[in-house]
């Protein structure tokens, strides 16, 4: 897929939010990147550069105080790469892009992986009931 349009999937995700979320996003930069750095991987154990979809990389909400603001931004990365290996069609990649969106902005909140876990097994329960 070419970086435009991958680009363009990623900015319509992050419209695609409720607005409670988008007032939120405050200094904070969306940026796609091919693969991961080593240095990416290694700072959430990973060495596989196709294991990592997105990266948040600053302080979650519930940890800033009043100097925050002035910092440098808060940075999500969406790799594009491992998400076209992972999901290889088209549909499959906006589903990809729109899910680690998500998932990134939501450490940007303060949700930890393990808690991402649990609400995305509460919704498989949810579907199948």
């Amino acid at each position: 897929m070419e970086r435009e349009q991958f680009e363009q999937l990623v900015a319509e995700a992050i419209e695609s939010l409720p607005p409670e979320f988008l007032e939120s996003l405050e200094n904070i930069d969306v940026v796609v990147q091919d693969w991961p750095t080593r240095d990416q991987l290694a700072s959430v154990g990973l060495r596989g550069r196709g294991e990592l979809l997105g990266l948040y990389e600053g302080i979650p909400l519930t940890r800033q105080g009043k100097r925050h603001a002035m910092t440098v931004p808060d940075k999500i990365t969406i790799f594009q790469k491992p998400i076209e290996m992972t999901y290889r069609s088209d549909s499959g990649i906006v589903h990809g892009v729109a899910e680690t969106v998500r998932h990134e902005i939501a450490h940007h909140f303060g949700i930890n992986d393990e808690r991402l876990k649990e609400i995305e097994r509460s919704k498989r329960r949810a579907r199948r009931n």
